[in-house]
């Protein structure tokens, strides 16, 4: 540490017993790839440096990945013996070739003893505490040491729900209650964490240090803290642009005749030859391979903003084509036509402001009555205000919601996608988070169902940066929420600290 500016260096030892996935994590936290992967013992040979942040003082976060434990239960009774442990330990000297165990372990313990601030301690979650022969011989030699030890729990599967986390948690605790090195147990998987776990890592990584190097560290968790929100608000921003030019989207349709007009009346009683379109079919597989095209695309700027590689899965969502809008113009006579089919066995037909005319959910009515006469406005003066000139489909509101549920989604699963798992790929999400997505968006659908309400009363040009602006602050609204209740401590990481 500098005297005179208080700048410091704070080091974490990464350690944990040979194969339990010290380097996947070093790789997750470092956001890029370092050392080497293999599903064998004492992959790592030496003690490896990395910067995890740098503060705007110039202060480092630096992680040491070491070697694995190996013979940790012989090294155990060793110290044990000594009169001196760590002095013993100092002054011997094991060989790298004929015992490849003790060494590794001496690797390990010498850079603790010279290196950290703190010790974080990987152990397997997927075994219990007590089938694990290996944990209670580190933990005495970590406790002779000295040095605080966080617990991360490791390879716990898949996200897991709040409660079932905090029992997981509840049971390592209780095991390693009569370690005094122990300070705390955290949840950080490194296939599967998420952002907002590592700045609590950086908390409990602030309550063991010395007074004097605290400073320090909450300059580099400030640094942390605002690199995950500018992400995470970049993020956000990503999925609404997505949402917004989806929501202004149009596809014209070409007019079909009355030629058309009857194939679309066969298309809805099953009689049209399989091998033919009609012009809406057409512009309906138009809409639909934007919509495909530009998931994939913000779904790859995702995985970029996260510092992940691959891409998104080559999918579109088939089943958002069965939703659609139809915007026509209508002569006077068609509106009293269609006037008299709202009040009868059509009544479910609901009149759509949002896109000029009437939305066909779920294709209700697609190539039906209403389709065979082009009618789906209300007058002709409606369609003048709103500049209808020539048919054309829009997804509906209903589409655009389930288009917002996706969106958080793959949000979360990018957020949660560790770099040591390997290029990124699309995966099932957990049934919690639906529920957990569901529930945030529900207590926003009027402010959804404004925004998709008032599209398309200007220029989709001039109307795009708005409506971008407002989707992203809802968005970040619920993403808030979100993360707030999959990770209840996530709020410090969450929110920018306010001035004075």
């Amino acid at each position: 540490m500098s005297p005179d500016t208080g700048i410091a260096t704070v080091a974490l030892s990464l350690v944990s017993h040979t194969n339990v996935g010290k380097t996947t994590l070093a790789r997750t936290l470092l956001r890029r790839d370092i050392g080497e992967v293999r599903d064998e013992a004492h992959v790592t040979r030496s003690a490896e440096q990395h910067t995890l942040i740098e503060s705007p003082a110039g202060d480092r976060l630096l992680l040491w990945d070491t070697p694995g434990f190996g013979d940790s239960v012989r090294l155990a009774k060793r110290l044990a013996q000594a009169g001196n442990p760590i002095g013993w330990f100092m002054t011997e000297v094991w060989d790298r070739l004929r015992d490849r165990g003790f060494w590794s372990s001496q690797r390990a313990v010498r850079n603790v003893l010279e290196q950290a601030d703190a010790v974080l301690y990987l152990v397997n979650a997927s075994e219990s505490p007590q089938d694990a022969g290996y944990l209670d011989a580190e933990l005495r030699v970590l406790d002779l040491i000295g040095k605080p030890v966080l617990v991360l729990l490791n390879q716990l599967g898949p996200p897991q729900p709040p409660q079932a986390e905090a029992a997981e948690l509840q049971r390592w605790r209780e095991h390693l209650r009569p370690c005094a090195c122990v300070r705390e147990v955290l949840a950080l998987d490194a296939f599967a964490r998420c952002w907002v776990q590592e700045g609590r890592l950086l908390r409990a990584v602030d309550s063991v240090l010395p007074a004097a190097r605290r400073v320090a560290l909450d300059r580099l968790r400030a640094a942390w803290d605002a690199r995950g929100r500018a992400t995470w608000s970049a993020a956000m921003a990503v999925l609404a642009e997505r949402l917004a030019r989806a929501a202004l989207d149009r596809e014209p349709v070409a007019e079909a005749g009355w030629s058309g007009r009857l194939r679309q009346v066969g298309a809805a009683l099953g009689l049209r030859r399989e091998d033919t379109a009609t012009p809406r079919e057409l512009a309906m597989q138009a809409l639909a391979a934007r919509l495909g095209a530009d998931i994939r695309t913000s779904t790859d700027r995702l995985i970029r903003l996260h510092g992940l590689d691959g891409h998104a899965t080559d999918a579109v969502l088939t089943r958002l084509a069965e939703h659609y809008a139809v915007q026509q113009p209508v002569s006077e006579g068609k509106a009293a036509v269609l006037g008299g089919l709202l009040t009868g066995a059509l009544a479910g037909l609901k009149a759509d402001i949002a896109t000029g005319g009437l939305t066909l959910g779920g294709g209700l009515l697609a190539g039906g009555v209403l389709g065979a006469l082009s009618a789906a406005g209300l007058a002709r003066g409606y369609n003048l205000v709103r500049g209808v000139e020539t048919p054309s489909l829009a997804w509906t509101g209903e589409v655009l919601n389930e288009l917002t549920h996706s969106a958080l989604l793959g949000y979360l699963a990018v957020a949660h996608y560790g770099r040591g798992r390997g290029d990124w790929t699309a995966a099932e999400h957990p049934d919690f988070w639906h529920d957990a997505v569901a529930q945030v968006l529900a207590q926003r659908a009027d402010a959804f169902e404004a925004i998709w309400s008032a599209r398309g009363s200007a220029d989709a040009l001039d109307e795009a940066p708005q409506l971008a602006a407002q989707l992203q602050q809802l968005l970040t609204d619920s993403s808030r929420e979100l993360l707030q209740r999959l990770y209840p401590g996530a709020g410090e990481a969450l929110e920018a600290p306010t001035a004075g």
